[in-house]
C-alpha cells in the first residue's frame, strides 16, 4: 500500500491486534477480487532513517510469507513500535505471527501460512 487513504481506511475501519514490538490493523473487503496488500508504518520514535528503513525491510521480508493467508482484497497495516529497532529477527517474526493470526481469528479466518 502506498496511498494515505488506504492506510487511514485500514487503521480506522479495521481490527487491531498489538504486541510490544508490532501492532497490526486488518481491514477485510468482501467481494473484492484484488490481492491482499500490506503497508508499513515506522515512525521517528523507532530511530533515525537508517534504523527505520532497516526495520521496514525486515518487516517486509516477514510479511511476504503471509500474503497468501490473507483474504482477497484485504488491507493490512503493520506498525513498528520503538522496541522493534533493537529486536532480533526471530522475535520480530514471532510477534508478527501472533499479531497476524490474532487478526485473522477476529475476522473469522483461521488460515495459517
Amino acid at each position: 500500500m502506498r496511498k494515505r487513504s488506504e492506510f487511514s481506511r485500514a487503521v480506522r475501519g479495521g481490527r487491531r491486534a498489538g504486541r510490544p514490538l508490532v501492532s497490526g490493523y486488518l481491514l477485510c473487503q468482501p467481494g473484492s477480487d484484488e490481492p491482499a496488500r500490506v503497508g508499513f508504518v515506522v515512525s521517528k520514535a523507532v530511530g533515525g532513517a537508517v534504523v527505520r528503513n532497516k526495520v521496514r525491510r525486515r518487516l517486509r521480508h516477514l510479511a511476504r510469507g503471509y500474503l497468501r493467508s490473507l483474504p482477497e482484497g484485504s488491507l493490512l497495516v503493520v506498525r513498528a513500535n520503538p522496541r522493534a529497532a533493537t529486536a532480533c529477527q526471530a522475535d520480530l517474526a514471532a510477534e508478527l505471527d501472533l499479531v497476524i493470526h490474532a487478526l485473522l481469528r477476529r475476522q473469522g479466518g483461521t488460515q495459517r501460512p
